[in-house]
């Protein structure tokens, strides 16, 4: 293998992650954190139901992922004045940075043992919860902090 031609891609694979906005020390933002948004639309005559398992359930995974540093913050919105195809609920959970996969399999294994669930239980619960509401959308946007 020719020396320069690898120090030449190398080079050029350096410049080009130097020059690239993450890595850019004069931009006037900084990358802040990650957010998830779900969008729920809520089964005729379930508003309250769906709503008692956010504040039971849904909260307490939320409240577990706090204390443990998982996550900075969630937050339930209720969709004013819904337009046609708009949901009735944002649920919004905010995350220090982006997970790894590993990370992401070593916080379920966590998540699992607290829940006392197993990802097949959380996934038929999930199920089970269409009576009540349809997820119908759904964001990931990571915030850019102005300096």
């Amino acid at each position: 293998m020719d020396i320069a031609k690898v120090t030449t891609t190398t080079l050029a694979a350096v410049t080009l992650l130097l020059c690239s906005p993450t890595f850019a020390q004069d931009t006037s933002y900084k990358p802040g954190t990650v957010w998830n948004f779900s969008n729920i639309k809520i089964e005729p005559g379930q508003f309250e139901n769906y709503m008692d398992f956010l504040s039971k359930t849904w909260k307490k995974g939320n409240e577990w992922s706090k204390k443990e540093g998982y996550i900075v913050s969630y937050h339930v919105f209720q969709v004013n004045n819904a337009r046609e195809g708009e949901p009735d609920l944002i649920l919004a959970i905010e995350s220090k940075d982006y997970l790894s996969n590993a990370q992401q399999l070593e916080i379920q294994k966590k998540f699992e043992a607290f829940m006392a669930m197993d990802q097949r239980k959380m996934d038929t619960a999930a199920g089970e919860r269409k009576v009540m509401r349809k997820l119908s959308g759904g964001m990931e946007l990571q915030e850019l902090m102005l300096k």
